[in-house]
């Protein structure tokens, strides 16, 4: 069986790709607008993300407004946003089995088969929820690209790799690298409960002396 050295640290890097979930979920720079044509403005800057868009002065005030209907987005949009929402519950359930798996806690102590199996239960749901961030944000990186490269889009309507798009690819490599470490985790075929005691034949059949 791995270490527990190893497994705490698998555990670890999970848990923090996890938490980048969350923070490139919630931040709105997912792309933020280019300075690459030939009349530039400046004064202000322009970041969207899934939730909101946001203009930010050269001043540093920000102003942000929530997108208002749902249905007005784009489908690679509402698609990005159920793979994070997945990608963020399917590494909070992660969280919750990996930590029972661990072998620094009591719980399941008594059978190390099954601690083993619910530790690389919780590492195969971190690695779910890496892909899930991974194909989400890629996904939204390469419809930047596109449109970027496209001839027909304006120069001052042009956008780049945001933030959040860093973060979320960190994050997935974490997850999937820390759950990867937890899948080490290989039971033994057999329990750690003791052996059976072995039936004397020799003494049961030995003759009692009676008085």
């Amino acid at each position: 069986m791995a270490n527990s050295g190893l497994q705490i640290l698998g555990f670890s890097l999970a848990c923090l790709g996890w938490i980048g979930f969350i923070v490139c979920t919630a931040i709105p720079q997912w792309k933020m607008s280019s300075f690459s044509g030939d009349a530039i403005i400046t004064a202000q800057a322009t970041y969207e993300g899934l939730w909101m868009s946001c203009v930010m002065q050269s001043t540093g005030q920000m102003q942000c407004k929530t997108f208002d209907s749902l249905l007005k987005l784009d489908s690679a949009t509402q698609a990005t946003r159920a793979l994070m929402i997945c990608g963020i519950l399917a590494g909070f359930f992660a969280l919750c089995i990996g930590a029972v798996g661990l072998k620094c806690l009591t719980c399941l102590q008594d059978d190390e088969v099954k601690k083993a199996k619910v530790g690389i239960v919780g590492g195969i749901l971190f690695i779910i929820a890496g892909l899930c961030v991974l194909i989400a944000t890629s996904w939204y990186g390469n419809k930047i690209a596109r449109e970027f490269y496209n001839a027909f889009t304006p120069s001052n309507s042009k956008y780049e790799f945001g933030p959040a798009l860093f973060i979320g690819w960190a994050g997935a490599a974490m997850a999937i690298l820390g759950g990867a470490l937890l899948c080490c985790n290989c039971p033994k075929n057999e329990t750690s409960y003791p052996p059976p005691r072995g039936y004397n034949k020799n003494a049961a059949s030995a003759p009692k002396d009676y008085v």
